[in-house]
């Protein structure tokens, strides 16, 4: 189910790799559409790698993805159905994975999680920069 609002699009999902680039797909519309052109390959990058996350780290699939268009940027929100909070820790660029949440770090103005019914939420904001639209 999929609600949209002037500023704000909320999709429940199966976060399986198969469906990412449909999602990718809509994130770069809602964007175009909210007039936040600039911020859209960095927005996609970081909801791909949440959404990732919840296929690789929890036991269902199963999540809400949530876009809200803010003064100057947009906040991307992944609701999963495990408690476990990421953690942020020194990548190992050698390996096949566990360099999720630093790509996050680098790329996002800023992210957190917290605690959330049935799960938890894990979130990233990107902000245009002064002066580039978005707001």
């Amino acid at each position: 189910m999929a609600e949209t609002g002037s500023t704000h699009y909320r999709q429940e999902l199966t976060a399986h790799p198969r469906a990412l680039a449909r999602i990718r797909r809509i994130i770069r519309a809602h964007l175009r559409y909210w007039g936040l052109g600039p911020l859209t390959e960095t927005a996609v990058l970081c909801a791909h790698e949440l959404l990732a996350n919840v296929d690789k780290h929890t036991d269902s699939p199963r999540c809400v993805l949530t876009l809200e268009r803010r003064p100057g940027g947009v906040r991307v929100v992944v609701r999963d159905t495990s408690a476990r909070l990421p953690v942020l820790r020194e990548p190992d660029w050698v390996a096949e994975s566990g360099r999720g949440m630093a790509l996050l770090e680098s790329m996002a103005d800023s992210w957190g999680a917290a605690p959330a019914p049935g799960g938890k939420d894990v979130w990233c904001e990107i902000r245009a920069e002064p002066g580039a639209g978005g707001g």
